[in-house]
């Protein structure tokens, strides 16, 4: 066979299985945009279609209007956002040390976070609720932020330091040589041409927090402390499904992580990929 022939057939299986990848992908997505367009009765018509033939606005309607709804949004930023920005600010504190000095009992620091990161978060569920009692924090929002901010900054720590280390010190020197700390070094030099690495640090992290369900459902017990992941579960009632408005809260429930990926796509690959060079 010609060469040229196989690598056009080698292309068009390519293509084939990309594109079929794609629907099984896409399709699941497209059926829950589709849904959340129709009222509940016509989800299970049958046939069934993707293109609803009476589109509705009414499964957003009740949600927008419906204030315990707006509030789970509401909790939702809130703790993600204060998740990132927390977790962010450790990380680049611990990944500096961790990069540029050297201090007793470093290694086996750096081994504890490690292992941290390897501990499925399930085993943790009945322990945190016991030490979230005893703080007082149950259904409050410093016990969702701390318990979170647990998960999310062995990982930030990790990339942060690998992207540090990629990173000459010979900048350190230059501000000390210039008369600045190295605090100066830090939030002057360091961290403005780290943009990548927060910013790929940053993402991972606000989608741990936005998509979290298992302790958010066990820390809080009001609506007002609910998020996102809970209030599409408490559409699930006893007698009937809200088939239409769970869909909806899921279509608005991902765009916040989407509009983060179209914008910081190319930094959050490029963080990603700096950050696990050299650790």
């Amino acid at each position: 066979m010609d060469r040229k022939l196989r690598r056009l057939l080698g292309k068009i299986a390519v293509l084939i299985a990309l594109v079929v990848g794609a629907l099984f992908a896409g399709l699941p997505v497209l059926w829950m945009l589709s849904s959340s367009f129709k009222l509940n009765t016509d989800i299970f018509a049958y046939p069934p279609q993707l293109i609803p033939p009476n589109p509705t606005l009414e499964a957003y309607t009740a949600i927008f209007t419906d204030p315990v709804k707006v509030r789970f949004f509401l909790n939702s930023y809130f703790i993600s956002l204060s998740v990132t920005v927390l977790t962010l600010l450790v990380a680049v504190l611990a990944a500096y040390a961790l990069s540029r000095f050297e201090f007793p009992f470093k290694r086996v620091l750096n081994v504890v976070i490690i292992s941290v990161q390897a501990v499925p978060p399930i085993t943790l569920l009945i322990p945190y609720f016991g030490l979230i009692m005893f703080l007082g924090l149950y259904n409050t929002y410093p016990g969702l932020i701390l318990t979170y901010m647990v998960f999310t900054l062995p990982y930030a720590i990790i990339m942060m330091t690998g992207y540090f280390n990629t990173l000459p010190r010979e900048l350190d020197e230059a501000v000390k040589v210039d008369g600045g700390s190295s605090w100066t070094a830090l939030w002057r030099v360091l961290v403005p041409i780290s943009v990548p690495g927060l910013v790929s640090v940053g993402i991972y992290t606000f989608m741990i927090a936005w998509n979290e369900y298992l302790f958010a459902l066990t820390l809080t017990k009001t609506p007002e402390m609910r998020t996102v992941p809970i209030g599409i579960q408490l559409l699930m009632g006893q007698h009937s499904y809200e088939w239409n408005q769970m869909m909806s809260m899921s279509i608005l429930g991902c765009i916040p992580i989407l509009l983060l990926f179209l914008f910081f796509q190319r930094y959050f690959i490029g963080g990603m990929t700096a950050g696990a060079v050299k650790n």
